[in-house]
C-alpha cells in the first residue's frame, strides 16, 4: 500500500467577521485518496470553519516532511493544540 502527501491551506477563526487566519496543514492518506477525500477530511479538523478548505495540492514525500516541521513552528497551531487539549472528552 502506497501513500500520498498533501498540503492543504484551511482557514481558521472568525472567518464572518474576517477575523480568520489561513495554515498550511499537511496530511498523509492511502494512496487511493482523491482531492475530494481529503477535503473532507480536511473540512472536519477541530477548529476548521465552514468553507474552510483553501487549496489542497498534492506535495512530495520531502515537502510534507518540511511541512510538517513548519507546522511544529507555528504559534496558532500550538496554541490550538494545547487549548483543544486541555479540554475533557
Amino acid at each position: 500500500m502506497g501513500w500520498k502527501y498533501w498540503k492543504v491551506v484551511l482557514r481558521y477563526g472568525h472567518v464572518g467577521k474576517r477575523n480568520e487566519i489561513s495554515v498550511a496543514r499537511y496530511l498523509v492518506t492511502q494512496s487511493f485518496y482523491t482531492p475530494v477525500l481529503v477535503m473532507d477530511q480536511a473540512a472536519n479538523m477541530p477548529g476548521v470553519k465552514h468553507n474552510g478548505v483553501t487549496s489542497i495540492k498534492e506535495i512530495t514525500r520531502n515537502e510534507f516532511t518540511a511541512g510538517k516541521r513548519l507546522e511544529q513552528e507555528n504559534f496558532y497551531l500550538q496554541k490550538m493544540k494545547a487549548l483543544h487539549n486541555e479540554k475533557p472528552a
